[in-house]
């Protein structure tokens, strides 16, 4: 995997990962653990309620973008930190049996102000089913390293 610099990264660029198969199981699981919700963990209760079925926790989600993100292709960035994360939507549940894929999209750039060996990059994530219909979307905030002085 090619892995860029502050400097080689450009606005617009577009990097891709996915797909991750959800499953049910997937699905139960996390909410047992995580987020114990009638609707994420029976499919009667499910059925009832607003979602009209089984959907996968919004921590879930945001937890598969996560794991997505370490996979873009064509490249990575060298991310330094995190900074953090803007108008995250939840337009649509996830289901069991979707098939989720990331597109990140560099939206604009800076130098560091109080460190020159870095550089703040945005994103506008989506995370797309199947259908390309958009399940999660946000921007977020990276500290990016600058290639090293020789």
């Amino acid at each position: 995997m090619t892995i860029l610099y502050f400097e080689e990264a450009e606005v617009g660029k577009l990097r891709m990962a996915g797909p991750y198969l959800v499953s049910k199981n997937d699905i139960i699981q996390f909410a047992e653990k995580f987020d114990p919700q009638p609707f994420h963990l029976n499919e009667e209760a499910a059925a009832r309620s607003v979602f009209a079925g089984l959907t996968a926790s919004g921590a879930h989600t945001f937890g598969i973008l996560i794991s997505l993100l370490s996979k873009t292709e064509p490249y990575s960035l060298r991310v330094v930190a995190g900074l953090g994360w803007d108008e995250l939507r939840l337009p649509i549940p996830v289901r069991p049996g979707d098939e989720l894929r990331l597109e990140v999209t560099i939206l604009d750039k800076r130098q560091s102000k109080s460190n020159s060996d870095r550089g703040i990059i945005r994103n506008q994530i989506h995370l797309r089913n199947q259908k390309s219909e958009i399940v999660l979307e946000c921007i977020n905030n990276v500290l990016v390293a600058c290639r090293p002085v020789a």
